[in-house]
């Protein structure tokens, strides 16, 4: 397959024009991590990551009130601070319950 120069030279061009996009992205800082009181909110994209749970148990544990948290501009947010706990509380019960059956 022959292409001639100027269609080539055009291509090439939009190829390059994409590429310089895709740095300055990558150059950008990106979007400011929004803030509560000085602390770090995070979403429910984030914190179902953390968890490795579906966006279904996420609202259970927040309709339960075991996890806390705050509605802004109808999103949904949680400090940082509020998920580590969430974290140290469950998930040290969740040990201690699986060290418990593997002594028996």
């Amino acid at each position: 397959m022959l292409i001639d120069k100027e269609y080539f030279e055009g291509w090439m061009q939009r190829l390059n024009s994409k590429l310089d996009d895709v740095v300055n992205k990558l150059d950008d800082p990106g979007e400011e991590v929004p803030l509560f009181n000085g602390e770090k909110l995070l979403d429910n994209h984030d914190v179902c990551q953390m968890l490795n749970v579906s966006k279904r148990t996420l609202q259970r544990y927040r309709s339960s009130g075991e996890l806390p948290f705050q509605m802004i501009y109808h999103k949904t947010f949680y400090k940082e601070t509020d998920v580590m706990k969430f974290i140290d509380t469950h998930f040290s019960r969740f040990h201690t319950r699986r060290n418990r059956k593997q002594k028996k």
